[in-house]
C-alpha cells in the first residue's frame, strides 16, 4: 500500500509539472525579454559613470563592476555598440 501511494504522489507531481509547463509556455518569452531589459538597465547604471554619464549611485555600483565585466561584451553588443564604449577597457 505504501509503495502504491508513493507512485501515485510521483505521478501527480509529474502531472503538475507538465501542466505548469503547458500554461507557462506562452509567457516564457515575455518573461525572458523583461528580465533581459531589466539586466540591461542595471548594466547601464553600473557602467554609466565610466561612459561619462553622471550617476548618483556611482559609489554604490563601483564594487559591482568586477563582477559584471565578464558579461560586459554581450551587453554592449546587444545595445548596438560594435566596440567597447569605454576608452580604457577593450573587450573586443
Amino acid at each position: 500500500m505504501g509503495q502504491r501511494l508513493t507512485q501515485t504522489r510521483q505521478w501527480f507531481r509529474r502531472l503538475n509539472a507538465g501542466i505548469a509547463t503547458y500554461y507557462n509556455a506562452p509567457y516564457r518569452a515575455a518573461i525572458a525579454r523583461a528580465r533581459r531589459d531589466e539586466e540591461d538597465l542595471f548594466m547601464l547604471l553600473v557602467f554609466a559613470e565610466m561612459m561619462g554619464v553622471p550617476n548618483p549611485a556611482a559609489w554604490s555600483t563601483l564594487e559591482l563592476q568586477p563582477l559584471l565585466m565578464e558579461r560586459f561584451h554581450d551587453w554592449h553588443t546587444r545595445m548596438g555598440m560594435e566596440r567597447s564604449p569605454l576608452d580604457h577597457f577593450r573587450c573586443c
